[in-house]
């Protein structure tokens, strides 16, 4: 039993779950030359996507067609929120419902995005049932098309969502989760996904540079030079990490966002809001992505952890997701962070993917 508790996470009851398919695909010119224009073009798949959707009772679904990139959270009310390159998604899948299409008339997309949004209760136990739905109303889309040939990129994220100091602030009922890798959890529920395909999970949460954290460092911070700060936390994630043998790890703290991507796909990249991340996680010696600027202080660092290969087992991510928040309460311990006034928020991601 002590074996198994090891293998064991145990997370607020009050964590939120997530669940997102993204499926895209790129337009070529004879697709597009099968519509009117390039508005009918959005319109019209749309229409013939959100009937498909009806049938198979998936009662949250966009289109996306102006190659922004989908962020979803959680959230008590529905808004959707643009920037120049993402499209952010907020919604409880409780109670909110939709079928909308984003696109800008003149825009001929690079990539036209089908994203479909988890509903209802129980998640993550329903989860292989949703990506059934959503395999079968993709496979009717790309019936609708036959003589375009569609062909999808389908990345499924799952994700669980906590302030890390629950307990402190009273909230002392958690579950224990094994956390066990996509493939075999929906192997086991008969929704079968190709033997190609690639898994990630990893760890994400951040840490606002507050008030006090300018007080407790302020003798390494210096207009225009922050270079001395940036190291100290840096120096402190990295022991921490290496103690607790997490390998592949990384830092973004030059006011971007950190994307985790797996390098057999994604290279590492980075536009003026998104800071991509890949990793290789069959490296041995493990990887670190560390990305500062010392000429400006951030409001926000991210930190990422992410399961190597030889975390993977196959009772779950258990052990490495306890590994993760041991280094989290002592990196946050060593800050001026009060646990039972503010909040660190940590996610477990797992995501799949595959061409389709």
């Amino acid at each position: 039993m002590a074996s198994m508790n090891l293998h064991r996470v145990y997370i607020p009851t009050n964590a939120r779950n997530n669940h997102y398919i993204l499926a895209e695909f790129k337009p070529s010119d004879a697709f597009f030359d099968c519509f009117d224009d390039v508005q009918s073009c959005y319109q019209r798949l749309a229409r013939k996507l959100f009937a498909i959707c009806d049938e198979h009772e998936l009662f949250n679904v966009h289109v996306i067609a102006n190659d922004k990139l989908p962020i979803v959270r959680y959230h008590d009310e529905a808004h959707s929120l643009q920037t120049d390159k993402q499209i952010l998604f907020f919604y409880n899948p409780k109670y909110h419902e939709g079928h909308k299409i984003h696109y800008e008339a003149d825009h001929k997309a690079r990539k036209i995005r089908l994203l479909f949004l988890a509903t209802g209760d129980e998640l993550r136990a329903n989860a292989a049932s949703f990506h059934s739905k959503v395999k079968k109303a993709l496979d009717d889309l790309k019936e609708q098309y036959e003589q375009q040939g569609l062909s999808y990129k389908v990345r499924d994220h799952q994700h669980l969502t906590y302030d890390i100091f629950a307990k402190v602030k009273g909230h002392r009922e958690s579950y224990g989760y094994k956390l066990r890798s996509l493939y075999p959890r929906y192997q086991a529920r008969n929704c079968t996904l190709p033997e190609q395909h690639s898994e990630m999970s990893y760890v994400s949460f951040s840490i606002p540079i507050t008030r006090a954290i300018k007080t407790e460092y302020q003798s390494q911070m210096r207009p225009g030079d922050y270079t001395q700060f940036y190291r100290s936390i840096e120096d402190s994630f990295l022991t921490l990490c290496d103690q607790l043998q997490l390998t592949h790890v990384g830092l973004v703290a030059d006011g971007r966002q950190p994307l985790v991507r797996s390098s057999q796909i994604d290279k590492s990249d980075a536009n003026r809001e998104l800071q991509k991340l890949s990793f290789d996680t069959s490296a041995p010696d493990g990887q670190v992505r560390s990305i500062w600027d010392g000429e400006h202080l951030c409001d926000t660092m991210h930190f990422v952890v992410v399961a190597s290969d030889k975390d993977k087992k196959d009772v779950g991510y258990g052990k490495f997701m306890n590994n993760a928040e041991t280094m989290i309460r002592r990196l946050t311990g060593k800050l001026p962070i009060n646990p039972e006034k503010q909040d660190v928020i940590v996610r477990f991601f797992q995501h799949i993917s595959y061409q389709d």
